[in-house]
């Protein structure tokens, strides 16, 4: 389990980043001592089933209870009489998340800080991690995952099969057709990909893959044995990722939503919605529900101009602004001691790892190392989150900041880098965010895309900022000039990670990959006996930057034009 590292803090820096609270129990009170003299002869309990279901894009407004305009009856009811996580984080796209949720660790210390692993790259989840599943297995949990996988593929290695799960049927890249399962990666770079544990799934296309998904899942539910052995079933959805594409009937009760990417949008949300319920149906059917755990999770932010909404949050996916990292979180379960609240607990996507190693009878020794804390009393029984801190990332290979530089870092961090970290109530950004406007739920179908993109730049360019979370979620007052006190204090942390770190895994696109190359589905095509090199920090070639400027300038020219426009027709 990780340790929080405070070297260098004072006792009152502690307590003013609410690390710290004073103890008043007394050093010779024992809490629940034991009776020595009584031994329990009851049988010990089954680990309880788990059945993790993460959605792709989905929005903080894109759920029922958050008053959005999308209707999510099902889920609202689990959340209802569950624990609602109202102060979860996730990662900003969909490979760290998962990367996260897989090993416990940080991106910086599995070498994948830096954007997704792309379709043509020979890149995956690093072999010396031991994941989630392969630690549930050794707990003697049957594990099985079904979906969108995206932590590499280049070798048989990396594929699920061989990180942990006994079975595997779903998608390897990022994005695919609902119907047709092709999937590109750029112009004339398409393949098929929906793979059978270690085979492509050549007859299984033509059903939208949020129902053939769920049908698979209901299919193990129904063949497994509830009372012989445990289950771990991570059921990633495709949906509501790009292509915007889902069955007629789950349109027709958005017909009034004037924005036709939002209407799209809303039905695909509907359609996951359904899947939960029936999966719910299915857990109580055959004889699951009553030792099992549900747990939901979004991988990051939504897109607001695919048609998600992170309203009232700042920013969207891709950025490091709440709406691209503050996530949709609940977990249902009639195990849970304290249920139908709302936990605003601090937990973070790596915390599942360590928490469902301990419900599945795992020790401390099992998860050592990790960058997760065991949040299930917090969660179960409303206890205080062990949890202090969230480093969000550290990305060294993003565009770093031209406003940027170790003077304004106080000669402490370059705020030219990505970086991102929260710590007690205190938030604090370096480098660039990414796009950081509020975005409300768009209601004019005819707003060019574009323009969304036409941030309301009211301050000159910074590289700096600080939010107190807790008291402005919202990330509407920027405290950075007012506290360089706080600011000092979450740079030396930035310093502290960044010495931990592991080289960035971005190694370049092979053209080996090509699917018409391999049988035209993306698959495997590096042999497992072929060495890797990591020993290089891949970089990003910048050579057209004038010309980018340039064209910059004429963008900035029209975007001004079609801001006065915009104004006289509103």
């Amino acid at each position: 389990m990780a340790t929080t590292a405070l070297t260098g803090f004072s006792m009152m820096s502690l307590l003013s980043l609410g690390y710290l609270t004073w103890d008043l129990m007394s050093p010779n009170q024992v809490e629940n001592e034991p009776d020595q003299t009584f031994v329990d002869t009851s049988p010990v309990p089954q680990p309880p089933h788990i059945i993790f279901i993460m959605t792709d894009d989905q929005g903080f407004n894109d759920i029922g209870y958050h008053s959005s305009d999308i209707r999510t009856p099902a889920l609202d009811k689990l959340a209802a009489d569950g624990v609602k996580l109202e102060n979860y984080y996730i990662q900003p796209i969909c490979t760290p998340s998962r990367s996260q949720l897989i090993t416990g660790r940080y991106q910086i210390h599995t070498g994948l800080q830096h954007s997704i692993i792309r379709p043509r790259q020979p890149n995956c989840l690093p072999f010396d991690q031991v994941t989630l599943p392969q630690r549930l297995q050794e707990l003697g949990y049957a594990t099985h995952m079904v979906g969108k996988w995206h932590l590499g593929f280049y070798k048989k290695e990396c594929l699920p099969t061989r990180r942990g799960f006994d079975t595997y049927f779903g998608s390897l890249t990022g994005s695919v057709n609902y119907y047709t399962y092709d999937s590109c990666d750029g112009p004339g770079r398409c393949g098929f990909d929906l793979h059978e544990g270690e085979s492509v799934a050549w007859g299984q296309g033509g059903k939208y893959s949020t129902h053939l998904y769920t049908q698979r899942v209901r299919k193990i539910l129904a063949t497994h044995d509830p009372q012989s052995q445990p289950l771990f079933i991570f059921l990633s959805f495709q949906a509501v990722h790009t292509p915007l594409q889902s069955p007629r009937e789950y349109i027709y009760p958005y017909r009034g939503l004037e924005n036709v990417a939002r209407r799209k949008y809303a039905a695909m949300v509907s359609a996951v919605d359904e899947a939960v319920r029936n999966i719910t149906y299915a857990l109580r059917k055959y004889s699951y529900y009553q030792n099992s755990v549900i747990i939901f999770s979004t991988d990051n932010g939504g897109q607001p101009l695919s048609g998600g909404s992170n309203w009232p949050l700042r920013g969207r996916k891709g950025t490091y602004w709440e709406g691209g990292v503050r996530g949709l979180g609940f977990i249902h379960s009639p195990l849970l001691r304290k249920k139908r609240r709302v936990s605003k607990a601090l937990v973070h996507i790596t915390d599942w790892y360590p928490t469902l190693v301990g419900l599945a009878g795992g020790n401390a020794s099992l998860t050592e190392g990790v960058d997760g804390y065991d949040v299930w009393e917090a969660i179960s029984e409303g206890k205080e989150s062990p949890r202090l801190e969230i480093l969000h990332n550290i990305d060294p290979l993003y565009n770093h900041a031209r406003s940027g530089s170790l003077e304004k870092g106080y000669g402490i961090w370059n705020t030219a880098v990505q970086a991102s970290i929260r710590a007690g109530d205190w938030k604090l950004l370096t480098g660039d965010p990414g796009y950081g406007d509020w975005t409300p739920p768009q209601m004019l179908s005819g707003f060019p895309g574009s323009w969304w993109n036409l941030e309301r730049h009211t301050e000159p360019r910074k590289s700096i900022w600080l939010f107190n979370i807790s008291g402005d979620p919202y990330e509407r007052f920027d405290l950075s000039e007012q506290r360089p006190d706080v600011v000092k204090e979450l740079l030396a942390r930035l310093v502290y990670y960044n010495r931990t770190a592991v080289p960035v895994r971005y190694p370049s696109e092979d053209l080996r990959a090509d699917p018409h190359l391999n049988g035209g589905a993306w698959v495997p095509w590096v042999g497992d006996e072929e060495e890797d090199s990591w020993d290089t920090v891949y970089r990003k070639k910048n050579k057209d930057w004038k010309k980018k400027l340039k064209l910059s300038n004429s963008r900035s020219f029209f975007r001004r034009l079609n801001t006065r426009i915009m104004s006289n027709r509103i």
